[in-house]
């Protein structure tokens, strides 16, 4: 997925970011130095005094806790007096801290040794403009859904037309990604090609990563191939470890295509596996198929079938293939 140049020009990435807000932050505190003279006074204190306290306890000059205690005190005055100060001036009270992008790494990719959520993501980013699946995530989006391509004629055997099943559906989507942080929720998608499926999928990601949510993309032969590798062969690439990481890691995994495989014990225990985990963990997936339930059950074992019957909302695509208008 992500190779070593990958890296680096994440990385690159990174540090320019850090270095245009350090850029901004001086001159940021120009302009305040300049138009509220007290605050440039109060930051002198402020770094004369945070020296003087560790020089202090270097030297074991404070012998109690209550006079480190009262240096602090001193410290959060000052500072409460600078918040003070800006908001009065209409500031905002972080005005003269960094302005970071990510908040939550300060544009360094990690938090402490686990991989920041913003680096996991530009990673799989990454893997998506090599795939060209960037550009389909732009393109499929739920306000470029067209439920009218939908026939609204009654079809033998099912309760709803097409475009009300439909309208259900994109109902259930838009409630997936809204009820994302407060619900279990999984989605089975399932009917013939040509419905849809692999569009919702991607207008559910499109949504979620534009959430901040971390998002992988694979058809299931692609997984099986990560798997297979991960776990057999000897000269695994160095990204292999990272795909595998993925597959558990990642806030919503779309699995799309299943069935296409080449099934076999390895795979259904594989499934199983990573179904499982994503399921424990509180992790989010959606399965996209062509097969119907009859089919699924028959293709994968008791184990996988009673995971998507307990802990996915099923939804049953049918109709005409609706590529067929745009031929």
């Amino acid at each position: 997925m992500a190779s070593a140049r990958d890296y680096y020009d994440i990385f690159q990435q990174y540090q320019q970011r850090r270095d245009r807000a350090e850029r901004l932050l001086i001159e940021r505190k120009d302009e305040i130095y300049r138009l509220i003279p007290e605050i440039a006074k109060i930051d002198d204190e402020i770094r004369q005094l945070g020296m003087s306290i560790s020089k202090a306890m270097l030297n074991h000059e404070i012998n109690s806790q209550q006079a480190v205690d009262e240096l602090e005190h001193k410290l959060e005055e000052l500072r409460d007096r600078k918040r003070r100060l800006l908001i009065s001036a209409g500031y905002s009270e972080d005005y003269l801290s960094p302005q970071y992008i990510c908040k939550d790494c300060q544009d360094t990719g990690y938090i402490g040794a686990q991989k920041c959520h913003c680096l996991r993501q530009a990673l799989i980013d990454r893997a998506y403009a090599q795939s060209n699946l960037g550009h389909m995530l732009q393109a499929q989006t739920f306000d470029t859904f067209d439920i009218t391509r939908y026939s609204d004629q009654p079809v033998d055997g099912e309760a709803m037309t097409p475009r009300e099943n439909m309208e259900m559906i994109y109902a259930a989507c838009l409630a997936f990604v809204e009820d994302f942080d407060r619900s279990p929720e999984n989605l089975l998608f399932y009917g013939p090609t040509g419905l849809g499926k692999t569009f919702l999928s991607s207008c559910i990601a499109r949504e979620l990563l534009d959430r901040g949510k971390t998002v992988l993309y694979q058809t299931a032969f692609s997984i099986f191939e990560i798997l297979r590798e991960y776990k057999f062969s000897l000269n695994k690439s160095d990204y292999i470890p990272q795909q595998f990481d993925m597959l558990l890691d990642v806030d919503l995994l779309i699995i799309d295509d299943l069935g296409t495989e080449l099934n076999n014990s390895f795979i259904s225990s594989e499934l199983f596996n990573v179904l499982n985990s994503r399921l424990l963990a509180g992790k989010k997936t959606i399965i996209s198929t062509n097969l119907t339930l009859s089919q699924l059950n028959d293709a994968y074992s008791e184990r996988i079938i009673s995971r998507i019957i307990g802990h996915y909302t099923i939804l049953k695509f049918y109709g005409d293939d609706i590529r067929k208008q745009l031929a």
